[in-house]
C-alpha cells in the first residue's frame, strides 16, 4: 500500500505544532490555571468551528481563535487586557513543532508533503513559515479557502482537488480523531497519530492505522 501513496497529508494542530505550547504564556499571565485556558481555548476553537459549520455562519478560524481565547479566559474568572490577547494570539503564530516531527518529515523525501488545516492562511502560512519543518511542506492548503471546516467532505474534497490525485494515492494523518473519522469518512487512506492514548472514536469509520506518535507513518515511505 505504502507504494501506491503519493501524498501525505497533514493536519496541523496536534498533529505537527504543539497548541499547548501557549500554556506557559497563559500561566504566566494568569497564575494556577494556564494549561486549563489552555484546554478550554483549544475545546472552545474547535467547537466554534463545529458550531459556525452546522449553523452555515462561517466565520475563519483566526476569528474563532481570538474569540474561542476570550471565552476561556472569562471562563476562569479572568480579565483579558488587549496586551494579553494580543500576545498570547502572537504566540499561536509560534508553536513548537512536537519532537519528532522534524526528523519524520526528513524522512519522507520521495513524498509530497501538503499540510491541511482548518486554520485561515493569516494564522497558518506565519506559523509553518517560522517552524523547522518550513522546507519539508510542499503545499499549505486551508479550509478557508472552501469556507467548510473539517470535517465536512467539502473540506477534503478541496485538498484532493489540490493534489489532483486520486483518493487511494493520499494518506491523510492526524491526531484528532474526529478528524480521522471525516478523512475515513470521505475516502482518504487515514493514519491517526494517537498522542494522548486516547480510545477510539465511536462511528464506525476506523483509521487504516494506529500510532502513537509520527514515527509509524515512516512504514509508508
Amino acid at each position: 500500500m505504502a507504494d501506491s501513496i503519493k501524498a501525505i497529508v497533514f493536519d496541523a494542530y496536534g498533529t505537527l505544532f504543539d497548541v499547548h505550547s501557549v500554556s506557559n504564556l497563559c500561566e504566566d499571565f494568569f497564575p494556577n490555571k494556564g494549561r486549563d485556558i489552555s484546554k478550554t481555548w483549544r475545546n472552545k476553537q474547535l467547537e466554534y468551528a463545529n458550531l459556525k459549520q452546522i449553523m452555515g455562519s462561517y466565520e475563519s478560524f483566526d476569528i474563532l481563535t481570538s474569540n474561542a481565547l476570550e471565552y476561556a479566559v472569562s471562563y476562569y474568572d479572568e480579565e483579558l487586557t488587549s496586551d494579553q490577547k494580543e500576545k498570547l494570539l502572537n504566540r499561536y503564530l509560534n508553536l513548537n513543532v512536537f519532537s519528532d516531527v522534524t526528523d519524520v518529515l526528513d524522512k519522507l523525501e520521495d513524498k509530497q508533503l501538503a499540510i491541511f488545516s482548518n486554520g485561515s492562511h493569516s494564522i497558518l502560512d506565519p506559523l509553518i513559515k517560522q517552524s523547522t519543518i518550513s522546507d519539508n511542506i510542499n503545499r499549505i492548503i486551508s479550509a478557508d479557502e472552501v469556507k467548510s471546516y473539517k470535517p465536512s467532505m467539502e473540506s477534503y474534497a478541496h485538498a484532493q482537488k489540490i493534489l489532483q490525485l486520486n483518493k487511494c494515492e493520499i494518506l491523510f494523518v492526524s491526531s484528532n480523531g474526529w478528524d480521522i473519522s471525516g478523512a475515513k469518512n470521505y475516502g482518504f487512506n487515514t493514519a491517526w497519530i494517537n498522542r494522548d492514548n486516547l480510545p477510539l472514536e465511536k462511528l464506525n469509520l476506523e483509521p487504516d492505522r494506529v500510532y502513537s506518535n509520527l514515527n509509524g507513518i515512516l512504514e509508508w515511505q
